[in-house]
């Protein structure tokens, strides 16, 4: 579980928006040298269960499951489909006797086009289920 500490700036009916700063977790993350939030404060819209108040120091947390679900959804899913019709392509192309780089190029394109179109359509759907979504687990105290 994916989780962060913050402070509460704003609270909607069943949410909260939470200020969050880099831990010290950061600080030993090979990526550091090429993430854009190193440093930087950032305001996230997180459930709020709990009913934590504006001013309060909470922690928040993601389940990784959900998360990684996501990113096979967002990075791998594309690749796949592109080389599934790249190579679906090549074997039309063949079987029609035609250039089969042609055929793997317009097909393998085309599938990442696709692909693309499912990740944005699947995505959003995605987004509105409370489990892709970060929670207040615990209140630390006035902030």
């Amino acid at each position: 579980m994916a989780t962060e500490q913050g402070i509460v700036v704003r609270v909607e009916a069943d949410a909260a928006w939470v200020r969050t700063t880099p831990t010290s977790a950061c600080e030993g993350c090979s990526a550091k040298g090429s993430c854009h939030s190193v440093g930087e404060e950032k305001e996230v819209r997180v459930l709020n269960p709990g009913g934590a108040r504006v001013g309060d120091r909470i922690v928040l947390s993601m389940d990784t499951g959900p998360l990684l679900r996501a990113c096979f959804l967002l990075y791998v899913f594309p690749i796949l489909s592109l080389l599934c019709g790249a190579f679906v392509g090549e074997w039309v192309a063949l079987t029609l006797r035609v250039n089969p780089s042609v055929g793997a190029a317009l097909l393998g394109c085309s599938a990442f086009v696709i692909a693309f179109a499912f990740v944005r359509l699947r995505g959003n759907r995605l987004a509105r289920k409370q489990e892709y979504q970060p929670r207040i687990t615990r209140v630390l105290g006035p902030g």
